[in-house]
């Protein structure tokens, strides 16, 4: 009876042992399957990786700090134009959404450049024609030639048709912003014009106004509009010519670039607004690319050019680019008039009091 309860015991043993293995191996394969369709169920449920977007921003950020690196110094600078349609042929390629997402930051990437070329513009010339417009240029070399004070000696050749050439002189003090200025211009000889004094009193809204004062008649005289075009003491020059051109007090347009007294310019069309009562109906002036200084001027009536100015002898004076030598022909009377200056001074103080009726009379 022993051995049979011996023996029943080791069967249960024997069972109970087979039925932990059993549980214990099932348990490691569930195990296994359940880690494995957890793996699977967090792949399937993880958001699909999406780095466009952040690909494209680093793109467009490696691209603005290329154009930032373009030397302000150098005559090739890159176009605000071409950055503009390289990035929106990026943007063409993404999803309606992202385009929107990034649309705000590409519009001011793509102006970056054009205010650096506006800011190089001012220090150095720039050799492509459709980079600035006419006003800015003619702004440009407007400021460049500013000064508080301006005066120089002149000597004048007037040529006739024949080209007989007659001598005078004369001496010219400026004081005042373009166009607020005052002018007094002088005649020292010959001894038939000693004393001949014209005062000018630019403006920016209309046309100067014109005082000539003559020592022989003890008076002085106001010019009118409507001898504006007549010849100033037997000059080319006419009372206009003498007249300050302000840039505000114009309309322009770019007529291109060409050579003009063997330098590269900018050729600009300038039209007088209708309060600067001009008898001129327009202007092409020649605006050189290095130094923005004006080297030719052609005045027209209608289409006819009759007359011509031309700037040559050019020499830095004080830090300002000066024409040494003017000429003024007409090409109606086939006569010209040469200046050349000497003596020329910047910023040397002036009185106010010698821009007054008073002042040229004495």
């Amino acid at each position: 009876m022993s051995k049979e309860r011996t023996s029943v015991v080791g069967v249960v043993v024997i069972t109970a042992c087979l039925t932990a293995i059993g549980l214990g191996a099932g348990w490691v394969v569930l195990s296994q399957r359940l880690a494995q369709q957890t793996v699977a169920s967090a792949e399937e449920e993880a958001p699909a990786e999406e780095p466009a977007p952040r690909r494209r921003a680093r793109t467009r950020t490696s691209r603005a700090a290329d154009a930032q690196q373009v030397d302000a110094s150098s005559t090739e600078l890159v176009p605000a134009e071409a950055l503009a349609e390289e990035l929106a042929g990026s943007s063409a390629s993404q999803d309606d959404e992202a385009s929107s997402a990034q649309a705000p930051v590409a519009a001011p990437l793509a102006a970056e450049p054009a205010g650096e070329l506006l800011s190089a513009a001012a220090e150095t010339a720039v050799t492509h024609d459709d980079e600035l417009d006419a006003r800015t240029i003619m702004e440009e070399s407007q400021r460049r030639s500013e000064a508080r004070f301006y005066r120089y000696d002149g000597l004048l050749q007037s040529f006739d048709a024949k080209n007989k050439a007659t001598d005078k002189r004369w001496t010219f003090d400026r004081v005042g912003s373009n166009g607020r200025s005052k002018a007094v211009l002088r005649f020292s000889s010959p001894a038939e014009v000693n004393g001949v004094a014209l005062l000018i009193h630019n403006h920016t809204d209309r046309a100067s106004d014109q005082w000539m004062w003559t020592p022989a008649l003890q008076r002085d005289r106001r010019i009118a509009l409507q001898d504006r075009s007549t010849r100033f003491f037997g000059t080319d020059f006419s009372f206009e010519d003498l007249e300050e051109r302000d840039v505000d007090q114009f309309d322009y347009e770019m007529l291109g670039s060409e050579v003009a007294e063997g330098a590269d310019c900018w050729k600009i069309e300038t039209t007088p607004k209708k309060s600067r009562s001009s008898h001129y109906t327009r202007s092409i002036a020649w605006i050189r690319k290095d130094n923005y200084l004006q080297v030719r001027l052609d005045n027209f009536v209608d289409d006819e050019v009759v007359k011509r100015l031309t700037s040559s002898n050019l020499e830095n004076i004080q830090g300002i680019w000066t024409a040494r030598l003017l000429e003024m022909a007409d090409l109606r009377r086939h006569t010209r008039t040469r200046l050349a200056l000497q003596q020329v001074s910047y910023n040397t103080p002036m009185k106010d009091q010698d821009f007054t009726l008073q002042g040229i009379r004495r």
